[in-house]
């Protein structure tokens, strides 16, 4: 009988970003965060998260929003977020 890990199953990380931030741009930021993690699927779609996506670029990334003002800053400050 052959045993499975469930933790090998499940994504590692859990890596979304909203469709409509007005500081950010779905085509340029889905490559970095997935050059930041490949395995990870990313969920595009809006967060209802507006008031603070409407004035910075942001990532929810494992259960935390990260804001920035600029999308190469937010992938800076996620980094530490990723789990390897």
């Amino acid at each position: 009988m052959e045993i499975i890990d469930n933790e090998q199953l499940a994504p590692l990380n859990d890596i979304r970003i909203c469709d409509k931030c007005k500081h950010m741009k779905v085509k340029t930021m889905l490559p970095k965060l997935q050059k930041l993690s490949p395995e990870t699927e990313i969920k595009v779609a809006c967060k209802s998260y507006c008031g603070p996506c409407s004035r910075y670029a942001f990532i929810f990334i494992n259960g935390r929003y990260i804001t920035a003002s600029s999308e190469d800053e937010a992938i800076e400050k996620a980094k530490k977020y990723v789990k390897t």
